[in-house]
């Protein structure tokens, strides 16, 4: 059994969907528009390494930013563990800026 569907519904629908067909046309529109990244890229374990010494942090008080274990952080710098999608993304971000991680 179908549903009444609210003018007001139906109005929004269909002007979002004029607004979507404009800007694939090219015309200006006022939508907002995120690009969500891609998956992290896999760091090597000397990348973690240096990462961490930029920060002049130990181990442990990188796993503790990172909201890891301190096994986790050795693992990866010996290259005996990877790295999860969550972790790599911090990692890619504080690759950029060191002091994101300091800050409170």
């Amino acid at each position: 059994m179908a549903r009444k569907v609210s003018g007001r519904l139906y109005k929004g629908l269909r002007e979002a969907l004029a607004d979507a067909n404009g800007y694939e046309r090219g015309r200006r529109v006022d939508l907002r528009v995120t690009e969500i990244p891609g998956p992290p890229q896999q760091m090597k374990p000397d990348e973690i390494r240096r990462i961490r010494e930029r920060l002049h942090a130990s181990q442990a008080k990188f796993a503790q930013f990172l909201c890891v274990s301190p096994k986790a952080v050795q693992s990866w710098e010996q290259g005996t563990r990877r790295p999860q999608r969550t972790a790599l993304r911090l990692l890619a971000l504080v690759k950029e800026n060191p002091r994101v991680l300091l800050r409170g």
